[in-house]
């Protein structure tokens, strides 16, 4: 059984491996709320996963150390299991998906821990995982769904409340659950009146669908860039504690959250993953009401890919305005590109790219196309350069 009591036992465990992450206040991301970033993006292994492996770990008796551990893991559990297992002089063996990205299964290699490699997503992971434990005899550290894992992310509500502690809310990204489990648990015991809400990918909503259903839902596939929280299915014990104890839950787009962590990056100088950025997302984009309220975000992770990173921030710029794609159709003849490029330039953007191209069927015969790619400050600037093409008579298409 989870208590409060198992909490404040983990978070003594913990004090000698982890790091107590600093609470950072965010005056720029979103106007009209009070935000603070927890940034467990900086714990060790870069994710709050640490917490939860270590303290399970911690509190297998002698015979499960010696049949060693097996996780299941998207990426930041596998790296925590790995971690703990090597500091305990256990032998570890992950499920990784074979979608994970490399950086994230090259760190679990690089903390001693044995990779096995499944095609498919977290849940195929798990249920090869699972195969392998009744074959060898491994001690199963389940990445979400065990009460000792829950304690061991619970400890983040500890450190929340008593870094802020008059917070009115709690925002919380969301995958299996143990998470906000652990995290809502101890708020509310600690701070009753404060709020808890979950943020989950639009594509993989199991938690979701499952609270707002009141049954526990599987999703029939996942796809999003947040790869860390991409679970088809939530456990039976996270989905009795979200069902007790979080106030609700929502979803974020992708786009969403490449705008968030390009947010975070600008203004703060922290890197984060998909997962890690989607409790930002959802307080920018206005999906909880949190207005004039004391609002903590929790950054889960900061171990994105940093193959996607560059596609991300471009999505980024996109969402929130800061890059724009205009296409002009005109007629093939001289002065046209030089008066296309001085209007934008008049009006303050940035021309970083142009594409030519040849009219097709149906239009002028001396037509062509230009596509340029362009800087901009925000939505209504780009809205400003359109009008500033439109008035000196060029065709938007």
């Amino acid at each position: 059984m989870l208590t409060t009591d198992k909490i404040k036992h983990a978070a003594h465990v913990l004090k000698e491996v982890i790091r107590e992450t600093d609470m950072i206040a965010s005056h720029n991301i979103k106007s009209g709320v009070d935000l603070y970033l927890k940034t467990e993006n900086l714990q060790v292994t870069g994710s709050f996963k640490i917490r939860g492996a270590y303290y399970k770990i911690s509190q297998l008796s002698d015979a499960e150390k010696r049949r060693g551990v097996i996780a299941c893991s998207a990426g930041n559990h596998a790296q925590g299991v790995a971690l703990a297992a090597t500091h305990n002089g256990i032998k570890s063996l992950i499920c990784l998906p074979d979608v994970a990205p490399i950086s994230k299964i090259e760190a679990t290699k690089r903390l001693g821990a044995d990779i096995c490699l499944v095609k498919g997503v977290y849940d195929d992971a798990y249920n090869k995982a699972l195969e392998l434990q009744q074959v060898h005899g491994y001690t199963f550290i389940h990445p979400f769904d065990d009460d000792d894992v829950i304690a061991g992310q619970g400890t983040i509500g500890l450190e929340i409340v008593k870094q802020l502690p008059d917070v009115d809310a709690v925002v919380v990204p969301v995958g299996g659950g143990g998470l906000i489990s652990g995290v809502a648990y101890a708020i509310k015991h600690l701070r009753p009146s404060c709020k808890v809400y979950g943020v989950q990918a639009s594509g993989a909503p199991s938690m979701l669908n499952s609270i707002h259903d009141h049954k526990i839902e599987r999703l029939d596939s996942v796809s999003t860039i947040a790869d860390g929280i991409a679970v088809k299915e939530p456990g039976p014990h996270t989905f009795g504690y979200c069902s007790e104890y979080v106030d609700d839950i929502v979803s974020v787009t992708d786009e969403e959250i490449s705008a968030a962590i390009l947010a975070l990056i600008e203004q703060h100088k922290l890197v984060t993953e998909g997962a890690g950025a989607v409790s930002v997302a959802a307080v920018m984009f206005d999906k909880l009401p949190v207005e004039g309220k004391k609002v903590c975000c929790l950054l889960s992770g900061g171990n994105i890919d940093v193959n996607i990173l560059s596609r991300v921030i471009e999505r980024g710029l996109l969402m929130s305005g800061r890059s724009a794609l205009i296409t002009v159709e005109l007629l093939d003849k001289p002065g046209q590109l030089r008066d296309v490029s001085a209007t934008i330039a008049e009006q303050g953007g940035n021309v970083v790219s142009v594409h030519y191209e040849r009219a097709n069927e149906g239009s002028d015969i001396n037509g062509c196309f230009l596509r340029i790619q362009i800087e901009t400050r925000n939505h209504e600037h780009i809205a400003q350069i359109r009008k500033a093409l439109a008035d000196r008579g060029f065709k938007l298409v």
